[in-house]
């Protein structure tokens, strides 16, 4: 019997949670800040542990003799699936320092370097005095280490900044924002797997975002990507010389990337798999799974076999969102004939405040039309 110990419990992880609990021969664990976590009720063994505590989640990896530690759609979770697997000895995909710098933006803007072609031009802040270092308009100001688009404020001009300076740095664990030159075209995301340094399946999908707010806060995901060859050339070829400066060598890897004046730029890089479910779109559209691969390469070692064969179909991924603290209703959505269907609140409940402009409540993966 191998024992995996998932970390997190939010709707990002049911789809692991799920997965593994169907598997023959496996003991799912999982942990989680709190027990009020919908994954929670999901799993056999659970335990309440900040994910973050890097010594409290090893501890309970030696006491239940954990074979696998790992997480899917959690920036916070990733440092901490690095360090314990290295103090216990056991597979992972990373080294414990990758995830540290793809979980903090100025870290990851530094060791990609400022001349490198696809990295965005950038400036910490820790004071209202350091953004008059800045002169580049428009911008965004983000706070460097948080997630989930929160705190994330577009600028006309340095009284834009500093009028939004508190509010950004509230979201900073470090106290710290970064600024960031504007990019101002198309959206995409790349999900990405990697089997010994060599990537072995790519995927360029059309993010829509919700223009009225900052931050890129999602609304949709089309495949297959309306972007020409040209740019879906050009993306790759970032993806791959940045994978390289990082050192990526193994498992999913996500890019959210956004065109600046034509140029793709890289706006984040995940070593895991995304938080939107992308994994069940892509296996909708071309049959390859990124979530099963992921687990069959870290647990057995087993190299994924992946078909790349992409059709003509078109489908989408499609949030349901409100605003925070509304009322949540499903009978408002008109979900059509979905492929799959995921509802994250019941009719009744109360809208939660993460990015605190539009909370996802559920989705929809529909094939489209033309």
């Amino acid at each position: 019997m191998k024992k995996v110990l998932i970390l997190g419990a939010g709707n990002a992880q049911i789809d692991a949670i799920e997965y593994l609990n169907e598997i023959e021969g496996l003991e799912v664990h999982v942990c989680s800040w709190s027990a009020s976590d919908k994954g929670a009720k999901r799993a056999v063994n659970f335990a309440e542990i900040n994910i973050a505590d890097v010594d409290k989640v090893c501890d309970y990896a030696q006491k239940e003799k954990i074979d696998y530690v790992y997480s899917i759609g959690s920036d916070l979770a990733m440092p901490t699936v690095a360090k314990v697997s290295e103090k216990l000895g056991i597979p992972c995909f990373m080294t414990p320092e990758l995830p540290i710098i793809c979980n903090n933006k100025y870290l990851l803007r530094n060791a990609l370097g400022e001349d490198f072609n696809g990295n965005m031009k950038f400036m910490i802040a820790e004071t209202l005095s350091d953004l008059e270092k800045w002169g580049k308009y428009p911008c965004v100001m983000k706070p460097v280490d948080s997630q989930g688009q929160r705190g994330v404020f577009e600028a006309l001009s340095e009284e834009d900044l500093k009028k939004h300076f508190d509010a950004s740095l509230r979201f900073s664990a470090s106290k710290r924002v970064i600024v960031e030159e504007y990019a101002d075209g198309q959206e995409f995301s790349v999900n990405c797997f990697f089997c010994q340094g060599d990537m072995v399946f790519s995927l360029i999908s059309d993010r829509m975002v919700f223009n009225e707010f900052p931050g890129g806060i999602i609304k949709e995901h089309h495949l297959p990507t309306l972007a020409s060859l040209e740019i879906q050339t050009l993306i790759m070829d970032l993806v791959r010389r940045s994978a390289e400066r990082l050192g990526i060598k193994d498992g999913p890897v996500y890019y959210q990337i956004k065109l600046s004046k034509g140029a793709p730029k890289i706006i984040e890089i995940t070593p895991r798999l995304d938080g939107c479910h992308m994994w069940k779109l892509i296996k909708r559209y071309c049959g390859d799974d990124l979530l099963a691969a992921s687990f069959e390469y870290l647990l057995y070692g087993n190299k994924p076999m992946f078909k790349c064969e992409f059709p003509a179909k078109k489908y989408s991924l499609e949030f349901m969102c409100e605003k925070p603290n509304e009322i949540f209703r499903q009978t408002k959505y008109d979900v059509g004939t979905p492929l799959d269907l995921v509802w994250y609140y019941k009719d009744g409940d109360t809208v939660a405040s993460l990015n605190g402009h539009m909370e996802k409540c559920g989705y929809v993966i529909k094939e489209v039309e033309g």
